[in-house]
């Protein structure tokens, strides 16, 4: 049986079990084999050392969210975590109107 993952970089994500439940995070990649997404918020988190977390543990909020830091990531470019602070502050916006 194939155990390949889709693609969920560039998709926002809360974190449902661990020290960071209830965090908002970005999928910087995944790790197919072991069915982990490698998130980072930008500040507790950083972009260049994001966390493996189990798929499991996570609940994904959206794969369409548009800003345009989260259109760098998807595009395969690096992306600072002062924007992808913005993005994720952007979501959380979108999230209380």
């Amino acid at each position: 049986m194939s155990s390949t993952m889709p693609d969920y970089t560039g998709w926002i994500v809360r974190a449902e079990a661990g020290r960071d439940k209830g965090g908002l995070f970005c999928v910087m990649g995944i790790v197919s084999e072991q069915r982990r997404l490698l998130l980072a918020d930008g500040k507790r988190r950083k972009a260049a050392r994001p966390k493996a977390k189990d798929f499991n543990h996570v609940k994904l909020l959206t794969g369409g969210f548009d800003h345009p830091a989260i259109q760098k990531l998807k595009q395969g470019e690096a992306l600072s975590d002062k924007a992808l602070r913005r993005a994720l502050a952007a979501f959380r916006d979108q999230l209380e109107v």
